[in-house]
């Protein structure tokens, strides 16, 4: 199998194209908007450690990226109890509409990404990546 070294790249730039008009529209940074969508769209994951360790977003950007979205009233800050150090961030009603463009543009992206795939094309390709996961996920077993 030989997929280009550039794939992830255009990928990232092909994305960043589809969000560039309502980033640009709402006033949000790239960063700031995959932030709130990270938050969104997976909700187990609501601290900025979590952002930092799957997203692979750095731990200065997020901080800021954060804050901003704070201020702005996207994102409010909840106290874990039981640990002082952790809080987890949570999407405001003000950044509901935000979140469903975004989820729109996510849509449209993936429309088109799989364009020219069949349905049977697309069912396989999950289906591996399924297989991988579950591989990966073996092999991750005690490497904590």
């Amino acid at each position: 199998m030989q997929t280009s070294i550039q794939f992830p790249y255009k990928m990232l730039q092909a994305y960043t194209a589809y969000c560039k008009p309502l980033c640009q529209e709402v006033n949000l940074p790239q960063t700031a908007f995959d932030i709130l969508m990270f938050l969104a769209n997976n909700p187990e994951f609501n601290t900025a450690g979590d952002i930092v360790k799957i997203r692979k977003i750095k731990a200065n950007l997020v901080s800021v990226n954060v804050e901003r979205l704070v201020q702005e009233g996207y994102l409010e800050r909840k106290s874990v109890p039981g640990d002082r150090r952790k809080t987890f961030l949570v999407c405001t009603g003000q950044s509901q509409a935000i979140i469903e463009q975004g989820r729109g543009i996510q849509a449209a992206f993936f429309k088109k990404l799989f364009e020219n795939v069949s349905e049977d094309a697309c069912l396989a390709f999950q289906s591996v990546l399924c297989a991988i996961d579950k591989n990966l996920d073996q092999m991750m077993k005690g490497l904590d």
